[in-house]
């Protein structure tokens, strides 16, 4: 394997009803997987509330931190809808009404007997410079300026403008992944996945354990963006655990 750069992301999740648990995230799992794809490695995710001083100040040190950062939450059109704001705050730049976005949406909402309001508006703001991310489910558009993506809170949203930025970022290899389950207790395998870490330099092994049935189990995902490494590591414990009396699961349990 070659020693090639490791691209990574952050996700920054913005709202008061995420941590007050009234709604539940889905973003981050679909980003996270997404970026896989990309050969893009999610490395941190923070959760804010709707503060503008603090989203600031996450902004601020993720950007430096990562290649990427990803925001959702906050873009809508409401008061407490203040994404836009802190992110041209953190970035030092004005915020525009884009001509672009504007067009977008009145279209959208004549097309469907509206009209777009002072309220509806408010979603076609961005930070000075900014280029838009489509959104076909909703009319209102993400935000790209640099190497910062402002997207939506809502989860289908989020995933078509995922889709529209497909290809469009600077990553490396795609991780490769395959799972292997087992009614085994973590502690009797440790040392078995160890040694498969160890005899397969750049493969991870994830140990997800789990209590079903009345009986103890784990899945072990192998993850590395060499895929022959992926397949001599994923022989390896299933020879292994299958060696100390586990029947494997191939694809997890």
């Amino acid at each position: 394997m070659t020693d090639e750069r490791i691209w990574t992301a952050a996700v920054l999740v913005i709202g008061d009803e995420i941590l007050s648990g009234r709604t539940q995230d889905k973003n981050v799992s679909q980003i996270a997987t997404w970026l896989d794809v990309q050969g893009i490695r999610l490395r941190e995710v923070r959760i804010v509330p709707d503060v503008e001083e603090e989203i600031v100040e996450a902004l601020n040190a993720l950007r430096a931190r990562y290649d990427y950062v990803f925001t959702t939450g906050g873009i809508g059109p409401t008061h407490d809808d203040i994404t836009v704001d802190a992110v041209a705050k953190a970035l030092g730049v004005g915020v525009i009404v884009h001509p672009q976005a504007r067009a977008i949406l009145e279209r959208y909402y004549t097309a469907r007997g509206g009209e777009l309001t002072e309220a509806r508006l408010r979603m076609a703001r961005t930070p000075d410079g900014a280029e838009l991310i489509p959104n076909r489910m909703s009319g209102a558009p993400g935000i790209r300026i640099g190497n910062l993506f402002v997207m939506a809170g809502v989860p289908h949203i989020t995933a078509g403008m995922l889709d529209a930025l497909t290809g469009q970022l600077e990553g490396g290899a795609p991780l490769v992944a395959h799972t292997i389950g087992a009614w085994a207790a973590e502690s009797e395998v440790a040392d078995l996945l160890r040694r498969g870490e160890q005899e397969h330099p750049g493969v991870a092994i994830g140990s997800y354990p789990f209590f079903r049935e009345g009986k103890v189990g784990a899945n072990f995902v192998i993850r590395s963006v060499d895929a022959a490494a992926v397949a001599e590591c994923t022989a390896m414990l299933t020879a292994g655990l299958e060696a100390l009396g586990y029947a494997v699961t191939d694809g997890g349990i």
